[in-house]
């Protein structure tokens, strides 16, 4: 079985995927004159001010923090030691490159998401790739949009939202206190079903409190570790750069790796991570209160800079500076011994709680999606059934093989990529669009403020 799955990842995840998530994010950023660069300033700020003044389910931070509670997980801390260990330094490089392009990616997703959005049965607004690719591309694309859904539910119930989080904590939590993966499978079974039965705006309010919590925490110890291994950094971000191109030669219990190798490893890792192009994060930016789709795409942009630009690259940093990378160890117990090495009394700890914050929020965050494109495909009538069985199936990511989960979880989130990057490629007229309008107006507004200032300066003036 695991040779099988290897084979179906190695086509799945083959030169015409890479083509189409980097292409897609190529074209989009020429087409908004590299919007990821010259608007981010204006994206960080819009998290906190944006106006929610639009209908919708949740704000727009509840919104990102809910996007984040599922792109923040084991891929930041997991995901990045396999991709480093399978690909070596130069894996580090393809992330940085896949998010940067991804940056924009995500943006037309979260415009694409607000701007078709609807409302299901319930009176809950229903959105995602699945709405715009119908209602954008035409009825005729319908099986596309039906693929995604199907693609959508095998990720939520296979791949990114059980299997890979909860093995994760599970198997942490046995290296750290050495509780049996059993009793950690029934407690998360437990937290699992008392958050997620609420629904999403439940979810919403718990990814509200820990995802900055957690991100915070995470951030401040990592950048401590290479506080430590600061005269290290130089040259581990040259090796980085110089193992992108080149091949990695063995070392200790790293076995080599070729350029192709740490291509793959970098971008499935970091797609993994971040999620930009699999269209998994405009389900929930869809339900987000705001009547301009270009404001929420700014939002949702900000997602993928967080999770890979910042934290990924903060883990990756950590794994190279230490070391650990070229030893025995792979995944959780890499990033453990690369904290140990500086915090050797609560190191482990840190990362425990780190890890364990991330994937449980990632877990209910991607319930939500799973549900969303359960409702489109079967109604609002399967929206409870699928709540249970989403549940009944986090005990068993216990019981599976690391790497066999991780090849299971990058085919099902290369196979929802497809449907997704023709869709933003067919609208990114109407992205563009958009955004012109969108800017159009903001940048009258400023001037009209602008005006008005000094108009009122004047007269200040006269008056003195």
């Amino acid at each position: 079985m695991y040779e099988f799955l290897t084979t179906v990842n190695t086509l799945v995840w083959g030169p015409p995927l890479m083509l189409l998530l980097i292409g897609t994010g190529v074209l989009l950023t020429l087409r908004l004159g590299l919007l990821q660069i010259t608007r981010l300033p204006k994206a960080l700020a819009l998290i906190f001010t944006a106006r929610n003044a639009g209908h919708g389910d949740v704000n727009s931070f509840q919104a990102l923090c809910t996007a984040l509670a599922a792109t923040v997980g084991t891929g930041n801390i997991v995901g990045v030691a396999t991709a480093v260990k399978a690909g070596g330094p130069g894996a580090l490089f393809w992330m940085w490159l896949a998010a940067f392009f991804g940056m924009a990616t995500k943006y037309a997703e979260g415009v694409l998401a607000v701007k078709y959005r609807s409302v299901d049965a319930n009176g809950n607004i229903s959105g995602g790739p699945m709405y715009y690719i119908e209602k954008g591309l035409g009825k005729k694309y319908k099986p596309l949009a039906v693929l995604f859904a199907i693609f959508g539910i095998l990720t939520a119930c296979l791949g990114s939202g059980t299997f890979t989080q909860v093995n994760a904590i599970a198997s942490i939590t046995t290296v750290t206190f050495g509780i049996p993966a059993l009793y950690t499978g029934i407690l998360l079974t437990v937290l699992v079903g008392f958050v997620t039965i609420g629904g999403l705006k439940s979810i919403a309010k718990v990814a509200a409190k820990i995802v900055p919590l957690m991100s915070v925490i995470y951030v401040a110890t990592t950048v401590s570790l290479l506080l430590y291994y600061a005269t290290e950094i130089p040259a581990a971000i040259a090796l980085i750069l110089h193992s992108a191109f080149t091949p990695t030669a063995a070392a200790g219990g790293f076995l080599g790796a070729t350029v192709m190798v740490a291509m793959r490893t970098g971008v499935a890792r970091g797609i993994f991570s971040n999620e930009a192009g699999l269209g998994s994060a405009p389900i929930v930016a869809a339900a987000a209160k705001t009547k301009w789709p270009a404001e929420q795409g700014l939002i949702s942009m900000t997602g993928t800079f967080i999770d890979t630009i910042i934290i990924c690259t903060l883990t990756g940093l950590a794994l190279i500076v230490s070391g650990v990378w070229c030893g025995d160890l792979n995944g959780a117990a890499m990033t453990e011994q690369a904290f140990a090495s500086v915090f050797p009394l609560f190191g482990k700890h840190m990362l425990f709680l780190g890890l364990v914050l991330f994937a449980f929020t990632t877990i209910i965050g991607w319930n939500y999606y799973g549900e969303r494109c359960v409702e489109y495909l079967f109604g609002v009538r399967a929206i409870l059934p699928y709540r249970y069985l989403f549940i009944l199936l986090i005990a068993s990511g216990t019981f599976l093989k690391l790497e066999t989960i991780w090849i299971l979880a990058d085919i099902v989130n290369g196979l929802m990529a497809f449907p997704n990057l023709v869709a933003l490629l067919g609208l990114s007229g109407v992205v563009v669009a958009e955004t012109k309008r969108y800017f159009s107006y903001w940048d009258k507004v400023h001037c009209r403020k602008q005006r008005f200032k000094e108009i009122k300066n004047s007269a200040t003036a006269y008056d003195n």
